[in-house]
């Protein structure tokens, strides 16, 4: 009892010099005096971590904890670990590593402009049709270079309408458990075939709404849209203020339409406030950034030409067509950034490679076979989306920290690993969700982990080295916790530190 006492005290030291960040500010917690970190230290990995999981700010939560031994598969610690809980964002491990057995590291998503028309002159007679496939990675440049493209091949204009086909994937664009709460931001942006990302960390189906100071105080602060679009409509109801006054700022796009309403105040002295607010329809917003970029090239649609929806003909001719990054390169944004967006893009894109329909049915069930390959119970699981914005997927930390043990013998492992966020680098495309995170060795650069994060859950699984370099693999789902989401990932941080930290052999 002594030394589960003298733990119970140490495990305060290591806790604190973590610190805990959210908006309540950075907390430590005050070591005793009576304990050393050397007793710690001494204490067998068993005990370490059932000394960690007993902090009072579990109580009341369900946490299941799967610490197993890289390369033999042992199982080193368990709490709970067969207890189904929600992963929240973890579910992208298994959408990552479906994504690479199914479709390959090498896959690239395909766009295309295409036209049923003839070209007499430089008038294209004919429909023009912008065909995705469910690239989430193009941008307004790609417009513009698919408009060059046409104006090279000698059309000036266009008798016929601009057609925009989604058909690639089914229309259902929100995945069934997604909370209303969400669908406004780029979290909960909606998924369609044909869509357009603002910048390079490839939000889909997002404009960035950036509010900026005006010159003087009571009159409205500037807003303006990355990329310029008339397919949103800003409603700015915001007012300057005097130097000195407080900032507060709000974007929010209504529900259901296309407006986005815009409130607050900016002080004249005031930074830019910036948020990524989702488009309702993203399909015609692709082309009304494609519509703007033939006009910037002077290509005009003349007679009664109208803006539509609609599936491109079999004997339609290819005009021109971009291809995207490969998947390997795409993982990064989409694992170190969380990028939810992209984790149902994949799914359907799974579905629709594997099954022929691009739906989250299909793609789930794709993602359940190579779960059930790699070592999970598909009996034990339940699936719901692709990106773990459900609280209605379930997973046990055991399932998670077996599917990580066995993916290591996978062909394309190396490409998963390196997809993972990297403690404590400050590189966002490196450290990712974790570069604010274990920022001291031996786990900063050494833990490389998915974390996950929904309301009352709070995740983290993946690898780490020990002190004596024994590979280690470890999930820990937090769930059903009220309070500080900081005081969460301390705790995780905590336990991966004390991995890292750890030496078996002494």
């Amino acid at each position: 009892m002594r030394l589960k006492q003298v733990l119970l005290i140490v495990v305060i030291a290591v806790l604190a010099v973590f610190p805990m960040f959210g908006q309540e500010g950075n907390q430590t917690i005050t070591a005793s005096d009576e304990i050393t970190e050397k007793e710690f230290a001494e204490a067998n990995l068993e005990e370490k971590m059932r000394i960690l999981l007993e902090n009072e700010q579990l109580d009341g939560t369900v946490t299941g904890v799967s610490i197993k031994h890289a390369e033999t598969g042992e199982q080193l610690f368990s709490q709970d670990g067969d207890i189904r809980l929600h992963p929240a964002s973890n579910m992208k491990i298994l959408t990552a590593a479906a994504a690479l057995e199914t479709l390959g590291e090498d896959y690239q998503f395909t766009t295309e402009v295409l036209t049923d028309g003839k070209k007499r002159g430089k008038v294209l007679h004919g429909d023009l049709y912008l065909k995705g496939k469910g690239d989430p990675t193009l941008l307004q440049d790609d417009f513009e270079q698919f408009a060059k493209d046409i104006k090279a091949q000698g059309i000036q204009k266009i008798k016929g309408d601009l057609v925009g086909d989604d058909t690639w994937y089914d229309d259902v664009r929100l995945s069934q458990d997604l909370n209303w709460s969400d669908e406004p931001f780029y979290t909960g942006a909606q998924v369609s075939a044909l869509t357009l990302s603002p910048n390079e960390d490839y939000d889909a189906g997002t404009v960035i709404v950036q509010v900026s100071p005006a010159e003087e105080a009571g009159g409205q602060a500037k807003v303006t849209l990355t990329p310029e679009t008339d397919y949103v409509t800003i409603e700015n109801k915001t007012k300057m203020v005097p130097a000195g006054e407080s900032r507060d700022i709000s974007i929010e796009r209504e529900h259901g339409s296309n407006t986005i309403v815009v409130e607050g105040t900016m002080p004249v002295d005031g930074s830019h406030s910036r948020s990524w607010a989702s488009v309702w329809e993203p399909t015609g917003y692709a082309l009304d950034v494609f519509e703007k970029a033939l006009e910037e090239e002077n290509i005009r649609f003349i007679g009664r030409s109208e803006r539509k929806t609609g599936a491109t003909p079999d004997a339609a001719r290819l005009l021109t067509s971009k291809q995207s990054m490969p998947l390997h390169e795409l993982l990064i944004p989409f694992m170190k950034l969380s990028n939810n967006g992209h984790g149902e893009v994949l799914t359907k894109e799974m579905g629709k490679v594997v099954s022929g329909e691009g739906s989250w049915d299909e793609g789930l069930e794709v993602i359940e076979d190579v779960a059930a390959q790699y070592g999970m119970d598909k009996d034990t699981i339940q699936l719901r989306d692709g990106s773990g914005m459900s609280h209605k997927t379930m997973i046990p930390a055991h399932d998670l920290s077996q599917f990580l043990y066995e993916v290591q013998a996978s062909d394309w492992f190396d490409a998963f690993e390196y997809s993972l966020p990297v403690a404590g680098e400050s590189d966002r495309f490196v450290g990712g969700t974790l570069r604010n995170r274990m920022k001291e060795e031996p786990a900063k650069g050494n833990v490389t982990a998915k974390t996950g994060s929904l309301t009352g859950v709070s995740t983290l699984s993946g690898y780490v080295t020990s002190a004596d370099g024994e590979e280690l693999i470890f999930s820990i789902l937090i769930n059903n916790y009220l309070g500080s989401s900081s005081s969460m990932r301390a705790i995780e941080d905590a336990i991966a530190t004390t991995l890292a930290e750890h030496a078996f052999n002494e």
